[in-house]
């Protein structure tokens, strides 16, 4: 146990809490506190400090999982596509933002199961057995996952973020920041999204038209297109097996 006086930032911060809590008495008595240190006595001791850090790390792994998910794997892509699909039915709540959701989440993570599998024994697995260090243990968990956002990216929106980042023009893509790579990911991912999206959604569009055209012909202004139009374009998408067709073009869109 080693006792000794805090440092002058420390008595600062404790004198400023004090003001904040409106306690005169306090602030006085937080300029010369006693503080007690409790210093790592052998092996068991670091080791439960050792342990300490991976439960920190973990957490902030999983905190931080929606975020990485969005900007690093296909999920993008794939909801984007999904819920356009769903606009051209004309139907804002069917099928629910639930199973969008969770379809697309399953995709995303077969599509990119050969990264993680990459990273869990390139990476994970070594740092588990003390191998690596955390430093590199991060460092080479995010290759596979650099490697895979680099072959859906575009050029010309790798040459946009690094002049808006005003950093010097790459000699390879070891020199692209991990910062400089995700928005140029995610700029492709849009853009193919919405390419497919279009492609998709022509059809339920000629069928909207020609449901409408023929209702004004017939003179039935009053019956509202949708809802002759819903029911055909439901029975064309099951009849063509459409979530298959759509999920099997969705999938082989990715390199």
């Amino acid at each position: 146990m080693i006792g000794r006086h805090p440092d002058p930032w420390l008595r600062g911060l404790l004198f400023l809490a004090a003001l904040v809590l409106g306690d005169g008495a306090l602030a006085q008595e937080a300029v010369t506190p006693a503080v007690t240190i409790t210093l790592p006595a052998g092996p068991a001791d670091e080791a439960e400090v050792a342990t300490g850090v991976q439960i920190l790390l973990a957490l902030t792994i999983i905190a931080l999982a929606p975020s990485i998910l969005i900007v690093m794997t296909s999920f993008t892509r794939i909801i984007i596509v999904l819920s356009i699909l769903r606009h051209a039915f004309a139907m804002q709540q069917t099928p629910p933002n639930t199973v969008l959701i969770s379809l697309a989440l399953f995709l995303a993570a077969f599509n990119t199961m050969p990264a993680l599998e990459r990273a869990y024994d390139e990476a994970y697995k070594p740092y588990m057995e003390k191998e690596i260090s955390t430093q590199e243990a991060l460092e080479v968990g995010l290759v596979p996952f650099r490697e895979f956002m680099v072959r859906q990216m575009r050029e010309q929106d790798l040459a946009l973020i690094v002049e808006l980042s005003g950093s010097d023009k790459p000699r390879s893509l070891d020199d692209v920041s991990t910062m400089q790579l995700i928005p140029s990911f995610m700029l492709g991912e849009l853009k193919t999204a919405f390419q497919i999206g279009v492609i998709i959604f022509l059809p339920f569009l000629l069928i909207d038209i020609v449901v409408a055209s023929i209702l004004m012909s017939m003179g039935m202004l009053m019956v509202p297109p949708m809802m002759i139009s819903l029911p055909i374009k439901i029975l064309m998408f099951v009849l063509i097996d459409g979530w298959y067709l759509v999920v099997e073009s969705l999938m082989g869109s990715f390199k």
